[in-house]
């Protein structure tokens, strides 16, 4: 697709750099680009990566890990204040935006073992031999989570496993409830805040979370400092904040939190939780836990501690007790602008987070540092007389871990701008060594896979695409691989895209796809760096990356190279890089998907109610343990999918010719029309009225569940009504899904019109 020369495309770019570029029938061709805006690109990304340096890498987490750093801390601002003036060094008109946002800390906290043995927990991480950082923790936070109620409660304790809903489920076929009862739920199987909002809608007065060694401590290799993993007396922070129900500051719900915004009372926020709650290591832990009695747990309930995990409820008692500092604490997100030079009104947006729980080196400074250095390399570029076609907005977020509140306030102080102007955000957090894993809106999957197919791997010169669809397919040998998998295997042998997971949530995209509607990818590598076992803890330091999350920071250079490909390629291509086939077969795909799961549920419904009907349940229990049946369940009606199907059709046709038009030459002006009408085109997926319950969440494409935290849901708002057995609520959003789908059909329509004339 020719559009434009490259002199043109490519104004003020060193006429040396231009005259090494060749051009004929076997250039390049990428999505959005012309063959010889292409080979100009390809040019341009070989100099980009030049200006990446492991050893500047290296450097730079020393620097930005070497204290405590969140939210609130001397260093968090120190961090802002080193990063703005690194950014201006590098020739971007950066600045620091401010935002006042509710972040309790801690002022007194106690958790007791009562009885016969009584136990009061550390609730503290001692430092470990061989890592400096961790003897410096002053100013750092103690065993903590952020947006848990204050209280002092002293009650039974019982055990929940990982404290999900089929936990609470087989806690109900033993004869007990926890009502009124502190729980001990260990961490895994879902997000963390989902343990104590669960506890607390059954009747909980209280949460203990602790790290059980066999999910990341000794269970799964060595212990901290012999190995990676959780040691005796590691911990895990976080945030508990209802992130499924809205993210950002609980007291400006939907608009920034700027001076002269309303705030409601602490009272009235509708994501803080109303019990209190701990994280313990299971050096801790393990004193509640073996002086629980009652039934003895399930055998997928036990982990590695050494002895026999019972469930409790009735005799070990404990106490927990939490009070916080209420109060107002300042962000500090660092935003950093490089003007486009043909479209400038027409913004890539690239955010990382800064604040950590502790030193946060992994989460998030490994990509902190790699974001910075692209910024490095772009501003390098620019000192040559380049420009990117489209305005290039870097940011560095801060709040990210408490509930993505410097991303959320700033988008939503920014909506209007953004919607208006952003064409694409592109997120990363931590990363280690291993295999590019990424989510995507499905209009930039067919980016996403020619970014990774231009990037090489460190380990295997192979690129970091080619290794990514191998491991599938191998994976995918396993007996126990997923139907999910084995198709991702199946199209990777067949030579089709790298398959890109769903966006739920859990990092800073979230305000940007979810809330307003802007295409977006999260991306990074993992799977062979070893920084889990120390997530959210004192532990989680420079010493510990360097070691086992990205030894020689080749994987930090990969993850600067794979966004500067994206950001570039975004910033850069003469038509804006989208494609829509690959969403109309996404969403046609996952809506075969729903109806199979209404026949799935309601032939669930019709064996368990018949297995009532035969007392099976009774029939098979032991007699002498306690054991209930199931309740029965409603069967779900039909469901009209007509609407939905046709509104796929449609989509289908209207993708197919705006991808083929998108494909031919075409002038300047018509692209830039074009991109002007597809600038929202997700905008299109969005319905103002919001997912039930939690209207902040727009989407109806993805978000996450309200049962998965961070995991997405795709089509939420039927999947989980038919999921719930809301069968009145599930008709409505077929209807109102297929409407989003016909107003994205109707701007691709208008593009394509655009681009034919």
């Amino acid at each position: 697709m020719r559009i434009r020369s490259v002199a043109g495309l490519l104004a003020g770019v060193a006429a040396s750099a231009i005259g090494s570029v060749a051009f004929g029938a076997d250039a390049p061709r990428m999505l959005g680009f012309s063959a010889p805006s292409a080979a100009a690109e390809l040019a341009l990304e070989a100099r980009f990566d030049s200006g990446l340096s492991a050893d500047a890498l290296r450097e730079r987490l020393k620097l930005m890990a070497a204290e405590p750093n969140q939210v609130g801390s001397p260093h968090d601002k120190a961090n802002a204040e080193y990063t703005l003036a690194q950014f201006k060094a590098w020739g971007w008109d950066a600045h620091i935006e401010t935002f006042s946002v509710l972040y309790p800390t801690p002022k007194a906290e106690r958790l007791e073992l009562l009885g016969a043995s009584p136990f009061a927990a550390t609730l503290t991480e001692p430092a470990v031999a061989g890592d400096d950082s961790s003897a410096h923790q002053a100013g750092g936070l103690p065993a903590y989570v952020a947006y848990a109620a204050d209280g002092d409660v002293t009650a039974p304790l019982i055990y929940v496993n990982y404290g999900m809903p089929a936990d609470y489920e087989a806690l109900q076929r033993l004869g007990l409830d926890v009502k009124g009862k502190i729980v001990i739920a260990r961490y895994g199987a879902g997000w963390r805040g989902l343990k104590p909002k669960l506890a607390q809608e059954h009747g909980a007065v209280a949460c203990i979370i602790y790290s059980d060694p066999a999910d990341d401590g000794y269970g799964a290799g060595d212990a901290y400092p012999a190995g990676a993993f959780r040691p005796e007396r590691g911990l895990q922070r976080g945030s508990v904040q209802d992130l499924p129900v809205e993210p950002g500051d609980p007291l400006t719900p939907g608009y920034g939190s700027i001076p002269g915004a309303p705030r409601l009372a602490i009272a009235d926020a509708k994501t803080i939780l109303k019990i209190p709650v701990l994280p313990v290591s299971w050096g801790d832990a393990q004193h509640f836990l073996a002086a629980l009695d009652g039934p003895v747990a399930p055998r997928s309930w036990r982990g590695s501690l050494p002895f026999t995990y019972h469930v409790g409820g009735a005799g070990a008692k404990a106490r927990l007790m939490v009070e916080s500092n209420w109060d107002q604490k300042t962000l500090y997100d660092v935003i950093a602008v490089m003007k486009g030079a043909r479209e400038p009104d027409k913004w890539v947006v690239r955010g990382n987070h800064r604040d950590g729980w502790v030193f946060g080196a992994e989460d998030p400074l490994s990509g902190q540092i790699a974001l910075m250095e692209e910024a490095k390399s772009i501003g390098a570029l620019a000192k040559t007389g380049w420009r990117p076609a489209r305005t290039l907005v870097y940011a560095s977020w801060d709040g990210e871990e408490p509930g993505l509140l410097g991303s959320t306030e700033w988008a939503e102080t920014h909506a209007t701008e953004l919607q208006s102007k952003a064409v694409v955000y592109l997120n990363t957090d931590g990363s280690n060594r291993g295999l590019l894993s990424v989510e995507a809106s499905y209009s930039l999957r067919k980016l996403v896979d020619e970014a990774a197919g231009a990037v090489t791997d460190p380990e295997t010169g192979g690129s970091v695409r080619d290794r990514a669809l191998a491991e599938i397919q191998v994976r995918a040998l396993a007996p126990e691989a997923s139907a999910e998998l084995k198709a991702q295997a199946r199209i990777a042998r067949d030579g089709g895209d790298l398959p890109v997971g769903d966006l739920g949530s859990g990092s800073d995209y979230t305000p940007f796809v979810q809330h307003l509607g802007v295409a977006s990818i999260n991306f990074g590598y993992e799977g062979e760096g070893q920084s889990g076992g120390v997530y959210h803890s004192a532990y989680d330091t420079y010493e510990h990356y360097a070691r086992f999350g990205d030894p020689g920071f080749a994987y930090s250079v990969t993850l600067a190279k794979t966004a500067g490909r994206l950001v570039l390629r975004s910033a850069n291509a003469d038509l804006a890089p989208f494609q829509f086939g690959d969403l109309a077969a996404t969403v046609a795909a996952q809506t075969e998907a729903l109806k199979t799961l209404v026949g799935t549920s309601r032939e669930h419904s019709t064996t368990i109610n018949r297995l009532i009907d035969q007392k099976a349940f009774a029939l098979t229990a032991d007699p002498t343990k306690s054991s209930g049946s199931p309740d029965r369940e409603v069967a779900a009606p039909p469901l009209d999918f007509a609407p939905l199907d046709a509104a796929i059709g449609r989509l289908k046709l209207s993708a197919q010719a705006y991808d083929s038009a998108a494909a031919a030459p075409v002038s300047t002006v018509k692209a830039e029309r074009a991109d002007s009408i597809l600038q929202g085109a997700e905008q299109a997926l969005i319905d103002s009225r919001g997912l039930p319950g939690r209207p902040w969440y727009r989407h109806m494409l993805y978000a996450p569940g309200m049962l998965t935290g961070y995991g997405a849901k795709t089509l939420p708002g039927i999947r989980e009504a038919i999921e719930s057995r809301r069968w009145a609520e599930a008709a409505e959003f077929i209807i109102r899904t297929a409407a989003t789908l016909d107003a994205l059909t109707e701007k691709l329509d208008s593009a394509r019109a655009v681009l034919a004339s």
